[in-house]
């Protein structure tokens, strides 16, 4: 047995202590030695609820409808919308299978980048490792500012519907400044949240669950009751079969363009694996986190856009409200001005916490990066408090994010490059860890408790390809003819971040490079009981 088998935590609330049941001198001090590089591993604090809910919570399907929803309709209509939801539910559902049982080999925080390194293999697995760790640090910061820049958007929406005396249209730069002041406010408030110890932020995961089953309970029974009141429903032709160009796109490429809002919905699964090294038994329960929360949310969001399509108006009337939020004015026609605002409030909320929790991915993330001296300060963003909390990561988000939003002003399309561009590198992440389990590593991959079995490798071929036709989408100008103001700018940001990971990995000395040895600890750590791993050297039991 190696040694790194032999550091096994004490479960938690017990108190420390050295168990000795073997009297090999050499084998106890390596064991020590072992125990000072588990300095830097986060504190095991969740179980399968909270696990499950950070991926529940960050998807937050109701609001990933809502919000992609008039970009949908716009590009091919009701028609193209829903049936590309469908397509996009059975290859997400089969990637999310996919990055599942890998999480379960390799459960550990910053775990997509951990995976990415381990699948690329002893040739290509350092370098690719360091452009994932870009490329997901990139998704996950840019939606948390895009995120919160959609609360904001509920937010003055209520500009239409109070008819204020105020710009109202994203074009004007008087609307976009105080988009962006509001934006910057409730980032540093979703920021401060995650300084919560512990035992207190687990029941942010509850209460953000919580306001998701809200929303989604008050659209199901209030908005048809509303509806029946007003314009009435919209026949199952019109629900289902009406079609729409409203990109100027060719008619083909507008039906494709219909994906950028439904593969958004459901990308950031991944989010389940980042807190992984906080989640006990995780080989287990991270992984079912990672699978059953994209399913439930799946499912979830097919309910809530054939809700959407027979209670909302059509296209033109949709797109007249002239809202940044077109629900907003929606839900003050059909639940009237009191119900629409307590409605808004939920919404609002609700993406404050989806905020929250994406951040807690987020922050996970850029902690394991950091600690594998990848980033630049590495020593300084890796380092964990007292309660085991990456706080310096935590503050590394918040500054990325802040300056993330700084897009909001120059550019009124700037807000549709931000879905793409938080979209994109998750989606050639997850099609190229893929890749490489399928082609570079496909008998040598860590054995994982969660097993797909037989249908591995063929869930691994079709994860390529559906991944590399979301990020062509995600690519794709969205407004035609194209201009500097219609401009995609994910093929750009994408551009520039893969630079920052090529220059990373050139510039960093190999033998600096810790993922290897830490992808083997949490491999080989056992937490099938439970067991926590502490960062004190006290705190450790060896055995035979």
């Amino acid at each position: 047995m190696s040694s790194t088998e032999l550091v096994i935590a004490v479960a938690e609330g017990a108190a420390p202590q050295t168990q000795e049941l073997s009297h090999d001198e050499d084998t106890k001090q390596q064991v020590l030695e072992d125990a000072g590089n588990l300095q830097l591993i986060l504190h095991r604090t969740y179980g399968l609820i909270e696990n499950f809910s950070t991926t529940f919570a960050a998807l937050y399907f109701v609001g990933g409808v809502r919000v992609t929803f008039s970009t949908g309709i716009a590009a091919g209509g009701n028609l193209a919308y829903w049936t590309s939801y469908l397509v996009t539910c059975v290859f997400t559902f089969i990637t999310a299978a996919v990055i599942a049982e890998i999480c379960s080999a390799l459960p550990a925080a910053g775990s997509i980048y951990l995976w990415a390194a381990e699948a690329g293999g002893p040739k290509y697995g350092r370098f690719l490792g360091f452009v994932v760790a870009w490329w997901s640090i990139a998704a996950w910061t840019t939606f948390c500012a895009s995120n919160t820049q959609s609360a904001v958007n509920y937010m003055l929406s209520e500009i239409t519907v109070f008819n204020l005396d105020f710009p109202s249209d994203p074009s004007s730069v008087k609307f976009r400044t105080v988009q962006w002041i509001c934006t910057e406010v409730l980032l540093a408030l979703a920021i401060l949240v995650n300084f919560l110890p512990p035992r207190v932020f687990r029941y942010v995961f509850y209460l953000s669950s919580s306001f998701v089953l809200l929303d989604f309970l008050l659209n199901v029974i209030w908005l048809p009751i509303g509806t029946a009141n007003t314009w009435g429903f919209r026949t199952a032709n019109e629900a289902f079969m009406t079609t729409y160009n409203g990109t100027g796109a060719p008619e083909e490429w507008n039906w494709c363009l219909s994906y950028l809002a439904t593969a958004g919905i459901l990308i950031g699964f991944d989010a389940s694996g980042h807190v992984a090294e906080e989640t006990k038994n995780a080989s287990i329960d991270a992984a079912k986190g990672i699978f059953w929360s994209t399913v439930v949310s799946g499912i979830g969001g097919f309910i809530t856009i054939v809700l959407f399509l027979f209670c909302t108006p059509d296209a033109a009337t949709l797109f007249s409200f002239g809202s940044p939020q077109p629900f907003v004015p929606l839900y003050a026609v059909v639940l009237g001005q009191g119900g629409h605002v307590f409605m808004n409030i939920v919404c609002i909320t609700a993406l404050w916490f989806n905020t929250a929790i994406a951040i807690v991915a987020a922050s996970r993330l850029v902690f394991a990066v950091a600690r594998d001296g990848v980033l630049p300060f590495s020593s300084w963003v890796s380092e964990v408090s007292p309660e085991g909390q990456p706080r310096n990561a935590v503050l590394v988000i918040w500054g990325v994010s802040a300056l993330v939003t700084f897009t909001i002003l120059p550019s009124g399309v700037a807000f549709t490059s931000l879905i793409s561009a938080a979209g994109v590198p998750s989606a050639a992440a997850y099609g190229l860890i893929c890749f490489e389990c399928f082609f570079l590593t496909p008998n040598s991959f860590p054995k994982p408790r969660w097993s797909l079995g037989k249908l591995r490798r063929p869930f691994q071929f079709v994860s390529i390809f559906w991944n590399g036709w979301v990020v062509a989408v995600l690519f794709s100008p969205y407004e035609f003819p194209i201009t500097g103001e219609t401009l995609n700018y994910a093929p750009i940001i994408m551009t520039g971040v893969t630079l920052f990971a090529v220059l990373s990995w050139w510039f960093t000395p190999e033998e600096a490079w810790l993922s290897t040895k830490r992808n083997t600890q949490f491999s080989e750590a056992d937490t099938s009981a439970g067991e926590e791993i502490t960062r004190d050297p006290k705190d450790i039991v060896t055995r035979e």
